[in-house]
């Protein structure tokens, strides 16, 4: 489901201050938490420490004092509160609402099945789930399909690597096709992007997800071989069986209350404005439907833990308080980038968006993208304001939802699913190693898929 910044308010804060010429000291305070997230468990003497959520807390919150202290002394008190209004209020309320909604509701569903693991097997429910990202959105997909994936793997030896291969696949590239599967062509639905345009993505969609699916089968058939060899534990065969289906009501719910609440707009077929957080609080309320009517050995017997939207929300609301300079900074020069190509726009807004928010990036690279110059050759989409080159939507649509995945912050259920991987006994990569994983793995896909953008 859309998990990200904004899904609240599509537009930036009007009310800051003009961006201070001592703007490199306020992205410090961002950069230093991603080398904190980075470098910090890999330290022997800190990463038993870092283990802990409240130790995480601190360092995250100690990162957001200093990103506003920078705000306090360059744009004063008014711009500074304005920001903190705008990260933590408008911005990480909406993020964590939905992935707390999403993470009960889901977690309430079990799916047993009789699968074991093996290469085809795992290569259809990855292939499953791209397919389901871009109907339940990634963060919904993601949340019902992860443990499925770690049950039926629970014999293999190797086990990292296909939720890696999971998190490229369904927690962001297969996305793609309708805005309700990726933040960023929701924000673009919201600014007039046409609801089934992102159809339109399909041969970028097709060529990722069929090339990454084909890596992720050579490696894992290659893992599965040498487990094959060696005696394996083996667990009594399961049958297909899903308990706390009523679940799946509530998660179309959720899907609804995302589509047709927003405070920026009517209702649909109405003339009705809905309140602030009136989305959220309906959110929440599902959530006490799900809690309430599903029994607790459901989620016992899912592995179902708090400990994973925990260390997201720890993590998540000091990178959405220290990321706003970086943000803005982005919103000043983005026009000096020197973009011309749809190629530009793909590269800059997906390297941009495994760092920070892809709804933002999203947004400001279509603000860029509908200032250059139409002519004959090139098809305009038209939006509520103005209109922008399709080749040019294409792009930082495509640059946007496929490279969230080269980072474990790049997407909001990145970090999620490795959590709950790691809480199921999965040793996941470090922050360096998963990114070069991705690197390795989805740059030569994104080239290809380069080749299809008009």
């Amino acid at each position: 489901m859309l998990a990200a910044a904004c899904v609240l308010t599509p537009h930036a804060p009007t009310n800051l201050a003009p961006l201070s010429a001592h703007w490199p000291l306020g992205v410090a305070p961002f950069v230093l938490l991603l080398l904190a997230i980075a470098v910090l468990p890999l330290i022997g003497a800190t990463s038993h420490w870092w283990e802990s959520n409240l130790h995480r807390y601190a360092v995250s919150l100690f990162v957001a004092l200093l990103a506003l202290l920078y705000g306090v002394a360059t744009d004063g008190v008014t711009s500074t509160a304005a920001r903190l209004e705008h990260a933590v209020l408008l911005d990480f309320v909406p993020f964590i609402v939905l992935l707390l909604s999403l993470f009960v509701i889901a977690g309430s569903i079990r799916i047993e099945t009789p699968l074991r693991g093996t290469p085809l097997q795992n290569m259809l429910l990855l292939a499953v789930g791209t397919l389901a990202a871009s109907f339940f959105g990634t963060t919904g997909a993601a949340m019902i399909l992860i443990r499925p994936l770690l049950v039926s793997n629970a014999d293999r030896a190797h086990r990292a690597h296909s939720v890696v291969f999971f998190i490229f696949l369904v927690c962001n590239c297969g996305g793609s096709l309708l805005p309700i599967g990726d933040p960023p062509l929701f924000m673009g639905y919201l600014k007039g992007v046409p609801f089934f345009w992102t159809l339109s993505l399909w041969r970028e969609w097709l060529a990722v997800s069929l090339l990454v699916l084909a890596i992720y089968g050579a490696v894992d058939w290659f893992l599965w071989s040498r487990e094959a060899r060696q005696a394996q534990p083996t667990r009594t065969p399961a049958r297909w069986h899903v308990e706390g289906a009523p679940n799946l009501l509530l998660l179309l719910g959720i899907l609804a209350a995302v589509v047709l609440i927003d405070p920026s707009r009517d209702i649909p077929g109405t003339t009705l404005r809905p309140f602030l957080y009136l989305r959220e609080l309906i959110m929440l309320a599902f959530l006490g439907v799900s809690l309430r009517c599903t029994p607790r050995s459901v989620r016992t017997a899912n592995g179902f833990s708090w400990s994973a939207i925990i260390e997201v929300a720890v993590i998540f609301i000091g990178i959405f308080i220290s990321m706003q300079v970086p943000l803005e900074v982005l919103r000043h020069h983005g026009g000096a980038l020197g973009l011309t190509h749809a190629s530009h726009f793909f590269w800059a807004t997906g390297s941009l968006s495994s760092l920070l928010d892809n709804a933002p990036t999203y947004l400001v690279f279509l603000e860029v993208a509908k200032s250059i110059p139409s002519d004959a050759t090139h098809v305009m989409i038209p939006l509520t304001h103005g209109s922008v080159r399709e080749d040019l939507l294409t792009a930082i649509s495509l640059g946007a939802v496929f490279m969230g995945a080269l980072t474990y912050i790049g997407n909001g259920p990145n970090f999620m699913v490795r959590s709950i991987a790691h809480a199921s006994g999965v040793q996941m990569p470090s922050f360096f190693s998963y990114a070069l994983w991705a690197c390795v793995v989805l740059i030569p896909a994104f080239i290809v898929a380069s080749v299809f953008i008009p």
